[in-house]
């Protein structure tokens, strides 16, 4: 029975999140790791969002002992709870592996040894995963595409080239930032997860640059996995995360990118869960862009900074000039930012899926 109910658990959490990872021992103690087995047998409860009217009638409990059940895996990030925008009424969702339970877990910063097994666990779980994405490379990868892009990359505005047209306020960080009242700012999860596993980041020390904004900022605030700032503390956060060649991603509403964002962070090739992903072979890079870097031919002194910094490896100048692959460019401007001859912009391509399959290893 016990067994049986961890099983139940793991199978719901997949069945909530985007990726399809394998159920595993490893998952299964994730899990056992996460929350304690009345928790575990909660989850399968949620067939969806729900609110509390929707819980009591699918369970038959009364309400303070939902609300009791719910705020503890609130805090341990396994559900979130945000009011709807209309009604205002409080909704519950149960989180997914990844993205989802990794990133709240990881979140609070802590250094304890449940967070260091939580680390490893999770490091494990993505190599199971790579490893069956492996041995299933044919019929897996292409199914991945089914799955919405999990980000949105938001261009450096200072490599933009405006000369083309107008930029869109969508592709300008600061006015994504300026749209909303409540900010929070919270510890980059996956650097943190990295330095558990004795492997801190190549390209920057700072870690608290993780922006979320509005309601899942409320949430994250309340239950003490982020803190509050100002306009002018994300600005901050933004030209300090360029200045150190950090890929701006921004998060939708339900991955969507007509919806409102939900969070930027500021990622680096070595840590970014979706880089890292795409590297160990686990996913396909799977992102929406609307950039693409071009080279000034002329200008371009082969001098191998771009090819060096490049987060996604687009860039060969093995031929004497950068030349940048255009299937795996994701418009971030990290090259652009990185070359003195001022020899690469970011020119707009128009809203664009990038899906980059990972090496056939």
């Amino acid at each position: 029975m016990s067994e049986q109910l961890w099983l139940d658990a793991a199978n719901t959490v997949v069945r909530a999140g985007m990726i399809p990872l394998p159920v595993t021992e490893t998952m299964i103690q994730l899990l056992q790791t996460m929350m304690t087995p009345v928790q575990a047998s909660f989850l399968p409860h949620f067939d969806g969002p729900m609110n509390m009217g929707q819980l009591k009638t699918k369970t038959g409990w009364e309400e303070p002992a939902l609300t009791l059940m719910l705020e503890g895996l609130m805090d341990n990030g396994i559900v979130t709870g945000t009011r709807s925008k209309g009604s205002g009424t409080l909704v519950y969702r149960l989180m997914g592996p990844f993205p989802g339970m990794f990133e709240f877990t990881m979140m609070r910063g802590e250094t304890g040894e449940k967070q260091k097994k939580l680390a490893r666990l999770f490091d494990r779980m993505f190599d199971e995963l790579a490893g069956m994405v492996r041995s299933n490379y044919d019929s897996i990868v292409p199914a991945f595409r089914a799955f919405p892009p999990v980000a949105r990359v938001v261009p450096m505005r200072s490599e933009i080239d405006t000369s083309k047209g107008a930029v869109l306020p969508a592709d300008e960080v600061n006015r994504i930032v300026a749209k909303f009242d409540t900010i929070a700012v919270t510890t980059c999860y996956c650097r943190h997860e990295k330095e558990l596993l004795g492997e801190p980041c190549a390209v920057t020390s700072s870690k608290e640059n993780c922006l979320m904004f509005g309601k899942i900022a409320q949430f994250a605030m309340e239950h003490r996995f982020a803190r509050p700032i100002s306009k002018d503390d994300a600005f901050r956060i933004l030209r300090e995360s360029e200045e150190e060649g950090l890929v701006h991603k921004a998060f939708h509403v339900n991955l969507d990118p007509d919806r409102e964002e939900e969070a930027i962070c500021n990622c680096c090739k070595c840590c970014c869960g979706t880089f890292q992903m795409y590297y160990k072979g686990a996913a396909p890079l799977h992102n929406f862009a609307s950039y693409l870097a071009v080279v000034d031919d002329d200008a371009c002194s082969s001098c191998g900074a771009c090819e060096e910094k490049c987060p996604m490896e687009a860039i060969d100048i093995s031929s004497g000039t950068a030349v940048v692959n255009a299937e795996k460019c994701i418009g971030c401007g990290v090259c652009a930012a990185q070359c003195a001859m001022d020899a690469i912009r970011l020119e707009s391509t128009g809203p664009r899926t990038v899906f980059v399959p990972p090496a056939k290893k």
